[in-house]
């Protein structure tokens, strides 16, 4: 069952010299009780998506529902229905986690009685208990995600976005807070998750939907987005960044698909076919080109392989809000 449908998407703005289209025809399904992963270079238009579809952000053209209710005609409706949670932790320093959680639920209009319950509740949830009752100013930045998600969680909404809900986080954090949405799902919430991590749309995502220029450019699963570029990946990490441009542009020469250079600026690798001897034959020219290797080898291709492939971008933080 589609729980969260958006058609046609678009939204422009206008600037002194041009017209800047954040979405330009961006249309998604997602069924009821799953994760779709939006995934995109900066820019692309994830962001913009996630406020229209939490009503912050009016379209130019087209149409978005949520389990039926069109999210341009009933706004005050789908604010009941959702909970959000965007890049930045969105707390008052000043007070205590339960007293942020307590002010929420007053928000929604729980009762006195009933946001304490629940915001104890949510306390227990979220491992914060000993926490409770200090101010938020000293925080550390994976408890703040974490009250912030809670803040999401004070009405129990059947949507949960999450725009870069890990941004910022270390290891340990960022793996607290996939347990917590995990077990969310399991429960039947739905989630509409934007993030710059592979490895996070790799482990949390059902589907995902890449975007770039403000549509979608290519949807599946993670592993079908892998089989779309196939093949195997040589991959041949250099001791100095000096070589790059020369290793880059023998290993070009063995390949017809674009070599890529790594986040370290000194990895390099490419999509080709008969890996083991395109292998063999790098390692001879790099050798004769006196290019010393910290590590090579052969590898199957990743989402970040796909991403690449798709965009010609590395993952970065998405655009600035509007």
């Amino acid at each position: 069952m589609t729980f969260i449908e958006a058609q046609d998407l678009k939204k422009y703005y206008k600037s002194k010299s041009s017209e800047i289209k954040a979405l330009d025809g961006l249309s998604l399904s997602i069924p009821q009780g799953t994760v779709k992963g939006l995934l995109g270079p900066n820019g692309a238009g994830k962001t913009t998506a996630v406020k229209i579809l939490t009503t912050l952000t009016i379209p130019t053209s087209g149409e978005a529902f949520i389990d039926g209710v069109s999210v341009l005609d009933e706004p005050e409706r789908i604010r009941r229905m959702i909970g959000v949670s965007g890049q930045y932790a969105a707390v008052d320093q000043k007070l205590t986690g339960f007293e942020n959680l307590e002010m929420i639920g007053r928000l929604y209009h729980l009762s006195a009685s009933a946001a304490k319950r629940r915001a104890n509740e949510l306390i227990e949830l979220f491992d914060l208990v000993d926490a409770a009752h200090r101010p938020v100013k000293g925080f550390s930045g994976g408890m703040r995600r974490r009250i912030d998600l809670a803040g999401a969680l004070i009405v129990n909404p059947a949507v949960l976005f999450l725009d870069e809900p890990t941004t910022g986080l270390d290891p340990k954090s960022r793996l607290d807070l996939w347990n917590v949405i995990k077990d969310l799902v399991s429960g039947g919430t739905t989630v509409l998750l934007t993030t710059q991590y592979l490895e996070e749309a790799d482990r949390l995502a059902d589907s995902i939907a890449v975007i770039d220029h403000g549509r979608v450019i290519a949807e599946g699963t993670s592993d079908e987005l892998k089989l779309q570029i196939g093949g195997q990946y040589i991959e041949l990490s250099l001791v100095s960044v000096d070589d790059v441009e020369q290793g880059k542009s023998l290993l070009q020469s063995l390949a017809s698909e674009k070599v890529f250079i790594g986040n370290d600026g000194r990895t390099l690798s490419v999509a080709v076919d008969s890996a083991p001897e395109k292998l063999q034959t790098s390692l001879k020219l790099f050798s004769d080109a006196s290019i010393e290797l910290n590590d090579a080898g052969m590898r199957r291709p990743t989402l970040d392989d796909v991403f690449l492939s798709l965009t010609g971008s590395q993952t970065q933080q998405d655009e600035v809000s509007k």
